[in-house]
């Protein structure tokens, strides 16, 4: 068998892959009739995800504290799957005030594989074993490789080694038995089905990984103490905008009037989980910023020792 049928006869056995014959005629369809049957495909998504929860939650679990000794969150897929990686790592700045080393996302072909396949990159375990290597791993970091077919190189590269190298390892993919998840301490597979297009797994596919990888991310920040109740307390004030949103968290979160809002902020140099302590603790900004320190940065924690 050539390395090309080869190729043919796994992506024949791939969920992911198969052809709808029912759909051998959706281009005859309606603009309005497509939309609507891509729309319902669209749907089962979450119900696919939401069976796997239990798994994603004991990888959070495995995940947080080795983020808590300084360990880092690391992605990495090629195509569609490490763009999402590289999408969601680059949100956490923002959303969390994380510095930018603790959550990376890597894409087979680099930076420029964003916006521009690059051929063959996928296919490379060794490619992958670079890109980590020069991140120097640690027992503390996870690396979660993604691939919708569960069988890339480079995702499962960097699964094997970031295990062998002791780093905890997650796999992410949208295919039962895969070779991706067989690689990881953590493997979960997110069923979805065959494609409305075949085999284009940006679709329900890459759907799938975004909400988990959402779900991967969001949770271990507040396992960290990233937020207080559902508020974004991490965020820095550090343009008008932000500024705004950081007035109205502390707002919600003290109930406190304009003036002291303003008056913490100014305190603690606007950062918003430090002037919710000080109006909520009844403390000045060095006293917050030193207790949260003490509470490795939970706000709850902190405010139990102004009591």
């Amino acid at each position: 068998m050539t390395a090309h049928s080869e190729l043919r006869a796994q992506l024949d056995t791939l969920t992911t892959e198969a052809f709808r014959p029912e759909l051998a005629e959706i281009d005859r369809l309606s603009t309005l009739e497509i939309a609507r049957m891509m729309n319902a495909e669209d749907a089962g998504v979450p119900a696919a995800v939401a069976g796997r929860l239990e798994r994603i939650a004991a990888a959070v679990d495995d995940i947080a504290p080795r983020m808590a000794r300084g360990g880092r969150l690391i992605y990495a897929g090629a195509g569609t799957a490490g763009r999402l990686g590289v999408l969601d790592a680059s949100e956490c700045p923002p959303t969390f005030n994380t510095d930018p080393s603790q959550v990376v996302g890597l894409i087979a072909g680099g930076p420029s594989a964003m916006v521009k396949a690059v051929e063959g990159a996928e296919d490379s375990k060794e490619l992958a074993a670079e890109d980590l290597t020069a991140l120097a791993l640690t027992a503390d970091d996870t690396v979660v490789g993604i691939s919708a077919s569960g069988r890339t190189p480079y995702a499962v590269g960097a699964v094997e080694f970031a295990r062998a190298r002791g780093a905890l390892t997650v796999g992410l993919s949208c295919n039962a038995g895969s070779a991706l998840a067989a690689a990881a301490e953590h493997g979960i597979e997110v069923v979805v089905g065959p494609e409305l297009l075949t085999g284009s797994t940006r679709l329900k596919a890459g759907t799938a990984q975004k909400l988990v990888l959402n779900l991967l991310s969001t949770v271990t920040m507040i396992r960290l103490g990233k937020t207080y109740g559902n508020l974004m307390v991490d965020v820095r004030a550090s343009n008008e905008k932000l500024r705004a949103r950081s007035r109205r968290i502390v707002a919600l979160a003290t109930g406190a009037s304009d003036t002291e809002i303003e008056a913490a902020l100014t305190a603690t140099d606007g950062e918003v989980k430090n002037a919710v302590l000080v109006i909520l603790g009844g403390v000045d900004g060095p006293t917050a910023a030193a207790l949260l320190t003490t509470s490795q940065g939970h706000l709850r924690a902190a405010l139990t020792q102004t009591r």
